[in-house]
């Protein structure tokens, strides 16, 4: 074999390792995990029935009981800076597995309740200030994804009324909820279960809505040595005040 066909043939194998093993050691050793879903963080058992049902249905961890009850709710409730929202999306980077997630805190809105209801919410995300852990997905999100210059915002507006028990606590309690979500310009009607709790006075409400990309006319986010699924979720976390 001569020199030159050696060297040529080291330089390909050395650029294959580099290829294959650089994303295996960046997404194992310096790529941190991905942040726990919301849904994931709160203690709540939610029964299957309770998807499908305009009912309030109880979803405790009865392993701790509540410690904390707001026996009257009536009012308006603002979101407060601590709350979130964002997606969730499965990625193959170079032939590894890793999750996408992308967060934001320029959330606003206010829901009203009124007779042990909720009678009127809405929220407004805006979308120029998502972020993740990687510069170049957050490049590819606001510009070709989903058109921030064009599309700055996101809306969810509740449709019909969420009954809820007689007195809230901080126990966990699922709620079958419907609304019109608007993203990309595209808005559409949704069903979804949200979990709720009351801490420190406030009223924390975590869900997710799973989202397919063509239904929303969302390109898909897939490029060149990553690509994804065609869907994800939205989710949010929203820390409501009085």
């Amino acid at each position: 074999m001569s020199r030159g066909l050696r060297y040529a043939l080291v330089a390909i194998f050395v650029g294959l390792a580099v290829f294959v093993g650089g994303p295996w050691v960046y997404i194992n050793f310096v790529r941190g995990d991905a942040p726990e879903s919301f849904v994931d963080q709160v203690a709540t058992t939610v029964p299957d029935a309770a998807v499908a049902s305009d009912t309030t249905v109880s979803a405790v961890d009865t392993s701790v009981a509540p410690s904390e009850t707001l026996s009257d709710p009536t009012g308006t409730w603002n979101i407060s800076a601590q709350s979130q929202v964002g997606y969730r999306v499965d990625e193959v980077l170079f032939g590894q597995s890793v999750t996408a997630v992308g967060r934001t805190n320029a959330v606003t809105g206010t829901i009203e309740i009124a007779g042990g209801s909720v009678v009127a919410a809405k929220f407004e995300v805006d979308m120029t200030t998502v972020t993740s852990d990687e510069p170049k997905r957050d490049a590819q999100f606001a510009s070709r994804i989903m058109d921030v210059l064009n599309y700055p915002t996101s809306t969810f507006v509740l449709d019909s009324p969420i009954v809820l028990p007689a007195e809230a606590t901080s126990a966990s309690v699922s709620h079958a909820a419907r609304g019109t979500l608007t993203l990309r310009g595209t808005s559409k009607a949704v069903n979804l279960t949200v979990v709720s709790s009351v801490r420190d006075g406030r009223i924390v409400v975590v869900g997710e809505i799973p989202v397919v990309f063509e239904e929303w006319g969302i390109p898909n986010p897939s490029i060149p040595g990553i690509s994804t699924e065609d869907s994800g979720v939205l989710e949010f976390n929203l820390v409501l005040e009085r």
